[in-house]
């Protein structure tokens, strides 16, 4: 491909709205352009790695014994308010009705679609197993659109759903997917990391995410994993097993009120009153579904959302907005304590228990008390509510600990069990001649996310570096000078024999000067680059160039496409 036949835009300067490197360099190097939040137009160099991930996504769940089929985008509303995700999944559902007033979804996931096929096409236990997949736009209506495609509302994935005659086979159906999902992910490049993570609005009883550790701001998720054994988490699933305290001999003392004016956050309460963080009770107020609730965990924890929002069952959960904890408490966010907070249900962490002259907020501005003990107010429940951190026991071994790496989530495994399949009456008779709820799973890769990730993952202050097996072009020749019919010969000469031999090849026949096309090639990341140039030709020579380290190896000019294969394969 000539690089005047096809459009890549390149850009000097970084995007303003892009907040990660990945994002402001797909920008940057003519793959995307923002059609509006969320939303992104894929331009032809991004078509050609999404069409190259695609194809290894494709192979290897041909070869796992997926079969591809394609499902509507629009789902009537009928089917997810039988599933009961019509009112669980929230705001990000896309919803809106037909000319004839029917309500409909915008298909951000297919689980109630598949299961609908299943119902109707398959009826006996020997069509079981059996694994559908598609690979297809996406809308969900992110709150918070960030990051280019890594959290989009419009995006493309790979779904696939299994069903199977028992929770046995739908165990052998997950280990093949997982299987198949670290043969992708390493043909992309990546050394990923299966981790266990949270089943949220897709349910079921349990779940992994595939990872792919970075060191960047990109990491959109914190995960934790064992320094012994296998154990690994994302944050929202990890199981918390905080270091042993020494039991203290201190004695309950009067409580007391004290003037902490301005004093707000943790940090300054406990330089104030000289207090290490430990010592301190934070009360925090939430809206789940628009209900308060408090929640009381130390001073130097943190609530795990996550695990609160599934221990309540909402659909939505907030921090409270000032106005609510002024009119609870009767004070400014900062003060808020559970003495005498009698008009909201109060949820401790079990950490709790063992506190002895604690301080907490004192629902008046500018006051905490200190010297609080359990038998001053009121506690409904006590929930394992704190997030796990680094340093903590490993919940699985008891030996090791738990050490954090940032992570960017490509693909995610769910067993469902028969929660859709009862939901929406799609049952098999089996081999006794009783009708069963299908077994299932459902397995996703974000195809888009990929690309992103690898950006994110492989790249320098140059550019992209592209792994080689979704790069949109293997090779990148450089002719330097296009007016000099040797380099127009040589460069022509060389794709042809590339192209002949099975490789993609991006030509830049523009009539710019060197340091342009040096500086759009590092940008735009192809594996391996050829220039040819006066000097070189003056020895009979060509310089192929590795993106990977910018290595550079000098070739005879007739040895040119045999040597620049020799060094793709090497990578």
């Amino acid at each position: 491909m000539l690089w005047t036949k096809t459009h890549i835009p390149t850009l000097r300067e970084d995007p303003a709205d892009a907040e990660i490197i990945s994002h402001k360099l797909l920008v940057r190097a003519g793959y995307i352009r923002k059609l509006t939040a969320g939303i992104y137009n894929y331009l032809p160099l991004m078509q050609r790695t999404l069409h190259r991930v695609e194809n290894i996504v494709r192979q290897e769940m041909n070869v796992a014994g997926a079969i591809e089929i394609t499902m509507p985008v629009l789902h009537p509303a009928e089917l997810w308010q039988k599933t009961g995700r019509w009112d669980t999944v929230g705001k990000e559902q896309m919803r809106m009705r037909d000319r004839h007033q029917h309500d409909m979804v915008l298909g951000g996931t297919h689980e109630e679609v598949v299961t609908w096929i299943a119902r109707g096409e398959v009826r006996s236990y020997r069509q079981l197993p059996l694994n559908l997949y598609q690979i297809q736009v996406k809308f969900r209506d992110e709150i918070r659109p960030r990051f280019g495609l890594m959290r989009g509302r419009e995006f493309t994935m790979k779904d696939a759903y299994s069903f199977d005659v028992d929770e046995a086979g739908l165990k052998i159906a997950y280990r093949k997917m997982a299987e198949a999902y670290f043969k992708i992910f390493r043909r992309c490049g990546f050394d990923v990391k299966m981790v266990e993570s949270d089943v949220g609005a897709m349910g079921g009883f349990a779940a992994h995410e595939f990872m792919v550790p970075v060191e960047t701001a990109g990491g959109e998720e914190t995960i934790l994993s064992c320094s012994r054994c296998d154990y690994a988490a994302n944050i929202e699933k990890a199981i918390s097993v905080p270091l042993t305290i020494p039991k203290t001999d201190e004695e309950p003392r009067t409580k007391e009120l004290v003037f902490t004016p301005g004093m707000k956050t943790i940090e300054e309460v406990t330089s104030f009153l000289k207090q290490p963080a430990e010592k301190l009770v934070k009360t925090m107020i939430y809206l789940a579904d628009a209900k308060p609730v408090a929640v009381l965990i130390r001073g130097d924890r943190t609530i795990n959302e996550t695990k609160l929002k599934n221990h309540l069952r909402c659909l939505e959960l907030e921090m409270a907005d000032p106005s609510t904890i002024m009119r609870l408490t009767g004070a400014q966010v900062g003060f808020t304590g559970p003495i005498g907070l009698d008009n909201v249900p109060i949820i401790a962490d079990p950490e709790i228990k063992s506190m002895v002259n604690f301080v907490v907020g004192a629902n008046k501005d500018d006051s905490h008390i200190i010297n609080v003990n359990l038998d001053d107010f009121r506690i409904d429940e006590y929930v394992e509510l704190r997030r796990a951190e680094a340093g903590e026991v490993c919940p699985r071994c008891g030996t090791g600990h738990l050490e954090a790496y940032s992570g960017i989530e490509v693909g995610n495994l769910f067993m469902l069990g028969t929660k859709y399949s009862e939901a929406l009456g799609a049952y098999f008779v089996d081999k006794d001649g009783q009708e069963r709820p299908f077994v299932m799973g459902s397995y996703g890769i974000g195809i888009t996310r990929t690309a992103q990730a690898a950006v994110e993952a492989f790249h320098d202050d140059k550019g992209i570096i592209w792994p080689k097996a979704i790069a949109p072009y293997d090779l990148h020749i450089i002719p330097l000078n296009m007016e000099n019919d040797q380099h127009k010969q040589i460069a022509f000469s060389v794709m042809e024999k590339l192209e002949n031999a099975g490789y993609s090849v991006i030509l830049d026949d523009r009539n710019e000067r060197p340091g342009v096309k040096f500086n759009d090639a590092d940008l735009i990341g192809m594996p391996v680059r050829i220039a040819i140039g006066d000097k070189g030709l003056k020895e009979g020579i060509v310089e192929i160039v590795r993106r990977k380290d910018l290595s550079v190896e000098k070739v005879p000019i007739d040895n040119t496409a045999e040597k620049a294969i020799e060094i793709f394969k090497e990578l």
